[in-house]
């Protein structure tokens, strides 16, 4: 599937942190910052989890909701959620299909070694479903603040 701007996102439903069933048309009304990352409790996904949290409350000032996705499953989400007090959802995308819809399921290279994971990738949906927005190959310093700019100058 190719992503488009101004296209309808890919709707999905996961398992959620919360313990439901979690899919993007659970939220459409509200702005969804949805967040793609490797793997719970490593460096970079922590930072990048915590500077989320440490936004939360300005990113719901614009009607957003924030959503990470990676393949971990839902008991390492909890894990991670509580060590961090992190407020938003985490889905768990065990089989990554829904990374593979939005195109961040990719072939990786670490020291040596090929292997399938996550880009670190993030895509700003409107309150109606609307790709308006994405990041890819995430650098994580500065992401955070550069996803909330975005919202606040074009979707507020």
């Amino acid at each position: 599937m190719h992503l488009e701007i101004g296209k309808t996102a890919p709707t999905f439903t996961l398992p959620s942190s919360d313990g439901k069933e979690v899919g993007l048309a659970d939220f459409k009304g509200k702005h969804v910052v949805l967040y793609f990352y490797p793997k719970d409790m490593t460096p970079g996904c922590t930072t990048e989890a915590c500077d989320f949290r440490d936004h939360h409350v300005s990113f719901g000032e614009l009607n957003a909701v924030i959503i990470g996705v990676s393949p971990d499953p839902i008991d390492s989400h909890q894990k991670f959620m509580d060590k961090h007090d992190l407020p938003f959802l985490l889905l768990a995308d065990e089989s990554h299909e829904v990374a593979e819809a939005y195109g961040v399921w990719k072939l990786k290279q670490n020291f040596g070694k090929e292997y399938y994971g996550i880009e670190r990738s993030t895509f700003i949906i409107d309150k109606n479903g609307i790709l308006q927005k994405e990041y890819r190959k995430v650098k994580v310093e500065g992401h955070v603040q550069e996803a909330l700019d975005y919202i606040r100058e074009n979707l507020s």
